[in-house]
Formats: structure tokens, C-alpha cells, sequence
């Protein structure tokens, strides 16, 4: 009789635990945030869906690395940039001026001048040149006052969305930081809490009509890299895609199960803590089985390893995992003795304290 309920029981349970896996994976799924493309369309034919160019090709933050600008590049004026020009011994040439959309300023005598895109040096030889037929040994000093077209753009899950002016190179970090970072949160028992930091797991950078690049910006804050806090250039834009909540599934023997979520500062010990690990029913060393349904593996170990130095260290959870901690033998023993009897279990305690 008993060999034959070890026998139904055995597949019940994993009947019922793929249940669960299943069902957590349809309700939790694995998303990876990707600029929104259009069906059918390749990705070099994608367009922007925040300024309907075309062509653009999706890159990650290697590609983007090699395409900063260098830490000591020239600024080049632009539109709307506020200028003083300062002529040595011409005070009625002296005064300030606003780069108009076109790229030009209007001197008195010789007319507009383009100097959008140029240097301040470069600014100041083609004013030279344009007011050469009313001057000789001429000179001007071009000092920017306010470098409003030194901007970038943020969209997306920020708090102030726009555009950001800056009067140095602009980086990654500082745009988002500016922009203002929402911490998500979560709901349980009406209670509302944050989760994370509010560092975007990813953002995507759109430069220009051809250009974009998907930077996994939590992943690299994490690890310490430079690219983190790329440096930017000028009407870049980049979006910030909004957090999916992210959560794993603690059953078994714990005092509280039911779903975490998933922050990145989560491990499996974090978690198990987190769930009241472990009761009773678990024993000594519980044995904890994880089962992740977005890779369709299950991995197994035990509280004493995880409890060893950067055990925790092994397992990298997702969203949707189910993290198990089943009875153990003992415990099972001891439960179905004490169903049929108190004589039976007394006997049942002492023929496996024997063993």
C-alpha cells in the first residue's frame, strides 16, 4: 500500500509543479525591451517611432562607444547659442548675438554670416572675412554666453521628459539623471513600495536619420563600466522603455510564500530570507529546487551551500522562476505515521531514529 501511494503521489506532484511553471510563464513573461519595429520590415529599414526617420540599424553600446565623441572635442556652435563678439579697437562692432535656425548671425555691415557648425576660431575667421571689405587688420574674440543648442532629448519613463541644454559634452548618466528617475514600484495588502533604484535596465539611443544603440545601462553600472556613462552628442535622443515588473514564486516550506519581486539587488538567499526560510517541514538543510520556465531548466541545491561564501552567487534568477522547498523524508515519515495512529507513530520515530 505504500509503495503504491509513493507511486501516485510522485507524479501528482510533478504534475502540479508543471502546472505552476506554466502558468507563470504565460503570467510572467521575459521580455526584452527592443525599439518597437515594424512588421515585416528588416531591421536596417526600421523607422523611429520618435521622429519617423528611416533606415535605422540597431547596435549596442560597443558600437555607440566608438562613436562618442572625444572627451577634448572642439565645441561647434549651433542654433540658438548665445554669442558675444569682442573686436579690439572697434567698440561699435562689439555686442552680442543669437545663432538663428538658419545657422547665420546678422552683423550691421556685412549681413548675415553662417556659423553653425563652426569652432569659435573658425567662427571668428569667417566673420573676419565677411566684414574684410569695410575692415583691415580686424580681430574678434567670439565668447559663447549660453550654448542653447548643446542639448539632447529624453523620452520615455522620466519625469521630465524634453529636451536638456548643457554646457559641456553631454554624457548618458547626466541626461537620465537630469531628465529625473522614477523608482518603480509595487503593490501588496495596500501597501506601496519601491523597488530598485530606478536605473533603466536598458535605454536605446537614436542619433541622427541612421543610428541606434541599445545600452544595457543597469548591467553596466553593475559591473563598473565606462560605458555606463558614454558621452553623448549633440540632438541625441534617447528613450527610456518602462520597467516591467519582475517577480519569483516561493512555495513549499516557508512561513510566507506567495511571489517577491525581483529587484537587482535580489539573490536566492535574499529571496528565501525574504520568504520566512525555512520551516519546519524543511529539515536541517532543506533542499530548494528552482525552476525557471524562460530557460526550461531546474537547478537544485541546498541551504548549507547557498550558505557558503558566493554560493548565491551560482544562480541568476529571472522573472517568472519558482523557487521550491519541498519536505523532507523525515518530515514526511513522521506526518503520515502520526495520520494512523500515535502507537504506529511512536514505532514509525523509533525504527528511523535506528537507522
Amino acid at each position: 500500500m505504500k509503495l503504491g501511494s509513493k507511486i501516485v503521489a510522485v507524479p501528482c506532484i510533478a504534475l502540479v509543479l508543471a502546472c505552476i511553471s506554466g502558468s507563470l510563464a504565460a503570467q510572467q513573461p521575459v521580455e526584452q525591451v527592443v525599439p518597437p519595429a515594424v512588421p515585416g520590415i528588416t531591421p536596417s529599414q526600421q523607422v523611429n517611432p520618435l521622429t519617423g526617420d528611416p533606415a535605422l540599424v540597431l547596435r549596442n553600446e560597443k558600437a555607440a562607444a566608438d562613436s562618442e565623441p572625444a572627451a577634448n572635442e572642439e565645441y561647434t556652435l549651433g542654433a540658438g547659442d548665445q554669442i558675444t563678439l569682442d573686436f579690439p579697437g572697434r567698440t561699435e562692432l562689439t555686442g552680442l548675438h543669437t545663432i538663428g535656425p538658419d545657422g547665420r548671425i546678422t552683423l550691421s555691415l556685412a549681413g548675415p554670416v553662417h556659423i553653425a557648425g563652426l569652432t569659435r576660431v573658425e567662427a571668428g575667421d569667417a566673420i573676419i572675412k565677411a566684414l574684410s571689405t569695410f575692415y583691415t587688420d580686424l580681430s574678434v574674440t567670439v565668447r559663447i554666453d549660453k550654448y542653447t543648442s548643446n542639448r539632447v532629448r529624453v523620452m520615455g519613463y522620466v519625469q521630465h521628459p524634453g529636451e536638456i541644454s548643457f554646457d559641456e559634452t553631454p554624457t548618458l548618466l547626466n541626461a537620465i539623471s537630469r531628465a529625473g528617475l522614477i523608482s518603480p514600484t509595487v503593490s501588496k495588502e495596500g501597501v506601496t513600495t519601491a523597488i530598485g533604484s530606478g536605473i533603466p535596465e536598458i535605454c536605446t539611443i537614436y542619433r541622427g536619420n541612421s543610428e541606434t544603440y541599445q545600452v544595457e545601462l543597469r548591467k553596466l553600472l553593475m559591473s563598473g563600466n565606462d560605458l555606463a556613462d558614454m558621452r553623448l552628442r549633440r540632438n541625441d535622443i534617447i528613450f527610456v522603455p518602462e520597467p516591467k515588473e519582475q517577480f519569483v514564486s516561493v512555495i513549499g516550506e516557508v512561513t510566507r510564500p506567495g511571489t517577491i519581486p525581483l529587484t537587482p539587488a535580489s539573490t536566492l538567499a535574499s529571496v528565501l530570507a525574504e520568504s520566512g526560510c525555512c520551516s519546519e517541514g524543511g529539515g536541517f538543510n532543506p533542499q530548494i529546487q528552482i525552476i525557471q520556465p524562460s530557460t526550461g531548466k531546474t537547478f537544485k541545491t541546498t541551504y548549507k551551500q547557498l550558505a557558503t561564501l558566493g554560493g548565491h552567487n551560482e544562480y541568476t534568477l529571472h522573472s517568472g522562476d519558482v523557487i521550491m522547498i519541498p519536505k523532507t523524508g523525515f518530515f514526511k515519515a513522521t506526518y503520515v505515521f502520526n495520520r494512523i495512529s500515535p502507537v504506529t507513530s511512536l514505532i514509525g520515530l523509533a525504527s528511523v531514529a535506528a537507522f
